[in-house]
């Protein structure tokens, strides 16, 4: 089967997690492989499947990659993506379902996978000056702050080897 790696990575969480994909997969059949600049629309056009990967942006996928998805009409698509905020199942469907509604009807979900990704240090900085400006919100902000912390561990090899596994079992 022809297919395609395909990500938008912000920080390199989900470069990590395209770089896990590849592994997983054989190189017969790999038309192109990177970012979604760089992937062209002569082998995402010529792909069987599509391996797409976001960072999550306002609860979706980045604007780049809601773009690419809304042309695979007719492919099938596995989807994958880190979240900042995580370990957080619901969270984690939540963002992926609003992902898959950029897919076309005519193509075919074959699979998902989020994980948690580390975020930029102004992130934890932003939360701790809200607390000491808001003493009211001081006690969110704890919670983002620890969230922030246990996000810097991933994704782990864990989250990468689920997510071989997963790939490699379709």
């Amino acid at each position: 089967m022809d297919y395609v790696i395909v990500y938008d990575s912000r920080t390199g969480n989900t470069e990590a997690l395209a770089r896990a994909v590849a592994d997983a997969l054989p190189e017969e059949g790999r038309l192109a492989s990177g970012r979604v600049e760089e992937v062209g629309a002569s082998a995402l056009s010529r792909a069987e499947r599509v391996y797409a990967g976001f960072w999550t942006n306002r609860g979706d996928c980045s604007d780049g990659m809601a773009e690419l998805l809304s042309s695979l009409g007719g492919k099938e698509v596995f989807l994958f993506g880190t979240a900042g905020f995580g370990a957080d199942e619901t969270y984690f469907a939540g963002v992926m379902a609003r992902a898959a509604a950029h897919v076309p009807e005519s193509a075919k979900i074959v699979g998902t996978f989020m994980c948690q990704g580390r975020m930029p240090a102004s992130v934890r900085e932003r939360y701790e000056r809200q607390a000491e400006a808001h003493p009211v919100q001081a006690a969110r902000m704890a919670q983002l702050i620890e969230n922030f912390d246990v996000a810097l561990a991933h994704p782990d090899a864990d989250d990468l080897a689920r997510l071989r596994e997963k790939v490699a079992s379709l």
